[in-house]
């Protein structure tokens, strides 16, 4: 059951397109609440991002590379979100949860009035 409300939350949030959101787990419950942080969208240059965003916190040397079947994958980290890019394109960008608003806890019940 919980698979298939995953797979429905997903399918949707693909289908949105240009929304931002985020799919995380509360109390073992999926849900999806929208993006408070500005990330790159998919496409831009690492010159794009770096002119918009800023110099990235911390840039990760690129993983693979060695074939056309494994492209060199890089990770630049700024402060709430982190890009990837594939050669010198994004291709996702995800909330780290750094400037990222955190999930509201769920209120604890009222103390029964004493007799």
């Amino acid at each position: 059951m919980q698979t298939r409300i995953l797979t429905a939350l997903l399918a949707g949030c693909a289908i949105a397109g240009s929304a931002l959101a985020d799919t995380v787990l509360v109390n073992d419950q999926v849900q999806v609440r929208e993006s408070q942080v500005e990330r790159p969208k998919r496409g831009l240059t690492m010159d794009e991002v770096e002119k918009h965003f800023g110099a990235p916190l911390t840039r990760h040397p690129a993983v693979g590379g060695g074939s056309p079947h494994t492209p060199p994958i890089t990770r630049w980290d700024y402060n709430g979100f982190s890009v990837f890019f594939e050669r010198d394109r994004v291709i996702h960008s995800v909330v780290t949860g750094g400037d990222a608003a955190p999930a509201a806890p769920a209120a604890a019940p009222a103390p029964a009035p004493s007799a």
